[in-house]
């Protein structure tokens, strides 16, 4: 028994030893996961090729790991690092990838995010769908109390409001985001606060507090190493700097912007800067050199408003995909829904049933048992009805010898009432009589003491006589 015991232990111990590393490798790897995601998104302002690299070798883990929530978190940062890269189709691939996978594990969070991204996606194209998206992806990070996302969600539809030309809500929303990200210390969403309000007021035509706050974004920018919104600052500040004449200034601001689109190649930054340089040569009156910048637009122009155009089809037509793909989940889900109500109701009446038949089972049985009862109830008063049939005949042979003796008794009653008036009456008759006639004197003293010790005499008898009958009832009455 002992020898079992101990060989029971050492594979416990075996088991042990071998399923705790196997765990730990496995959450190592996930850890690995998290780290490649998040140091693809953080280097998404700075080196979006890096961006895509670290979330690919993310993607391969975690398939191989069938880690899901991973999975969907790297195709959202691939999404992300295309969507810096300008590569839209490519962008909007990812992210629907993305949701596919947080909605198979119920992640809101993530979805949210990810409705976050799409709806920066369709900034530049859709501003109703992008507010769409952003409103959608709010109602979550709310009721959540996702602080970050919430606060991304604020800058985010403050860009779209300063894409309608709603300065001021613009204004309020950044102000919003910017109160929350300085309570999250997140330093790289401050800088775009910052510099979205820069851009506000330039647009108010207030340059010295636009400047003032592009200069100061501009710095913490380059402190942070955040090329892409480096790149993206300067452009603002070179109109301002060609609006306010200070032409030396804009040509630095556009050559080092120039510089920082080069470095994250972003096409679209560059081509803003071509057209930065025409509205500046055209400033400065170089009306040669500003022609040649318009031609080289115009070029550009027709390949990016085919670009914007092919963008803006897919982008629509990945929007109906996307739709299309959701309605079929819903029907999914409806049907599932349908099909376990359905089944919960077979199941529902099947126990009803059950409960029913169990009823009658019960019903049956307390009948048979009533009915043997009953059946032991109808001989117990048949029996009583037997025994009560006799005492009756009992009682009226009872009856009929009592009636008999109480017509004998009454015959003798009304023998001995005549007997008394007839035999008693007599002697009392003559007593009364004696009496009187002694009174007046009429009769003589001493007759009359023995006349009437005579009747005295025959009512003793008499007396002794009615004694004698009462208790020998068959004894006639003398005349």
């Amino acid at each position: 028994m002992n020898k079992y015991l101990f060989l029971l232990l050492l594979f416990i111990l075996g088991f042990n030893v071998y399923a705790y590393p196997a765990s730990n490798v496995m959450l190592q790897d996930t850890n690995e996961v998290i780290k490649f995601n998040k140091q693809g998104y953080d280097s998404r302002l700075t080196d979006p090729e890096q961006t895509l690299a670290n979330a690919n070798r993310a993607l391969d883990l975690s398939k191989k790991l069938n880690y899901v929530r991973g999975i969907g978190e790297s195709y959202r940062v691939l999404g992300i690092g295309y969507y810096y890269l300008n590569e839209a189709e490519k962008s909007i691939d990812n992210y629907l990838k993305a949701l596919e996978f947080f909605r198979k594990i119920n992640d809101l969070q993530s979805e949210a995010k990810v409705y976050n991204n799409i709806g920066n996606l369709f900034r530049d194209n859709d501003y109703d769908q992008s507010l769409n998206y952003l409103n959608k992806s709010l109602v979550i990070a709310l009721k959540l109390q996702d602080r970050e996302l919430i606060a991304s969600l604020y800058l985010n539809i403050g860009n779209i409001k300063y894409r309608q030309k709603s300065f001021n809500q613009a204004l309020d929303y950044y102000n919003r985001s910017s109160v929350l990200f300085s309570e999250l210390k997140d330093s790289v969403n401050i800088i775009k606060c910052i510099q979205n309000k820069g851009v506000i007021y330039f647009y108010l035509n207030d340059y010295n507090k636009s400047e003032k706050l592009l200069l100061q974004a501009n710095q913490a920018a380059k402190r942070h190493d955040l090329n892409q919104t480096v790149a993206s600052i300067n452009l603002t500040l070179a109109s301002l700097y060609i609006a306010k004449d200070k032409f030396a200034e804009a040509v630095n601001i556009v050559e080092e912007g120039k510089t920082y689109s080069n470095i994250i190649k972003d096409q679209k930054l560059i081509y803003d800067y071509e057209y930065t340089n025409y509205q500046l040569e055209y400033k400065r009156k170089n009306y040669e050199k500003a022609l040649r910048y318009l031609q080289d637009i115009y070029r550009q122009d027709s390949t990016l408003h085919k670009s914007n155009e092919s963008t803006k089809i897919t982008l629509i037509q990945k929007q109906f995909e996307q739709a299309e793909t959701e309605r079929k989940t819903a029907l999914l889900l409806q049907r599932q829904a349908y099909d376990k109500q359905r089944f919960f109701g077979v199941l529902i009446v099947a126990i009803l049933l059950l409960a029913v038949v169990g009823l009658l089972i019960g019903n049956v049985k307390r009948k048979a048992k009533t009915n043997a009862q009953l059946t032991d109830l109808n001989a117990e008063v048949s029996k009583q009805k037997d025994n009560l049939d006799r005492i009756n005949h009992h009682l009226e042979e009872i009856i009929d010898e009592r009636t008999k003796d109480l017509q004998v008794k009454n015959r003798k009653l009304s023998e001995y009432s005549s007997y008394l008036s007839h035999q008693i009456r007599g002697p009392i008759a003559t007593l009364k009589g004696l009496m009187n006639l002694e009174k007046e004197g009429l009769v003589d003293q001493n007759e009359c003491i023995r006349m009437m010790d005579k009747c005295v005499s025959d009512i003793d008898s008499k007396i002794i006589e009615m004694s004698d009958m009462l208790h020998n009832p068959a004894k006639d009455v003398q005349d």
